[in-house]
């Protein structure tokens, strides 16, 4: 039986490819996660994105005691949301956070992560090979 895993994206993650592409890239998300689900073909790779907070914390609860694991880039949400946080750290699916761009190098705010201290990993500063990254790591590491 094929394992699940999942990426999650927060806030304006959906405008990637057009989105400041001098940080993050000209690629859009859907074709990369396409050419990631061929080079997984062993497991069930699904991808959910969401701008609003509690919808979010909802997919966590919905799919945290039952997926093997959660790549998540929540966005803006990853300096400032305690509830996302909390969320993280009350299911069982260990998270790997992801950062398109290196958050050490950008403003003062963005370099503090409330979520990642829920996660068992976080990359940062790859574009979007961080996301292979993230799953590589997952699924090396498998509980």
């Amino acid at each position: 039986m094929k394992s699940n895993y999942i990426i999650i994206n927060g806030p304006n993650l959906n405008l990637l490819g057009i989105r400041e592409p001098e940080i993050y890239g000209k690629e859009g998300f859907n074709e990369y996660f396409l050419s990631l689900k061929k080079k997984f073909p062993e497991i069930y790779l699904n991808y959910y994105q969401s701008n609003h907070e509690g919808e979010l914390i909802d997919k966590l609860h919905e799919i945290g005691f039952r997926y093997q694991g959660i790549i998540i880039n929540p966005g803006a949400y990853t300096h400032y949301s305690y509830a996302i946080a909390d969320a993280l750290k009350a299911i069982e699916t260990p998270a790997v956070e992801v950062h398109i761009s290196d958050i050490d190098q950008r403003e003062e705010f963005r370099k503090i992560s409330v979520t990642g201290v829920n996660c068992i990993h976080m990359i940062k500063g790859k574009g979007l090979a961080g996301y292979q990254e993230a799953l590589e790591f997952l699924l090396k590491n498998k509980p």
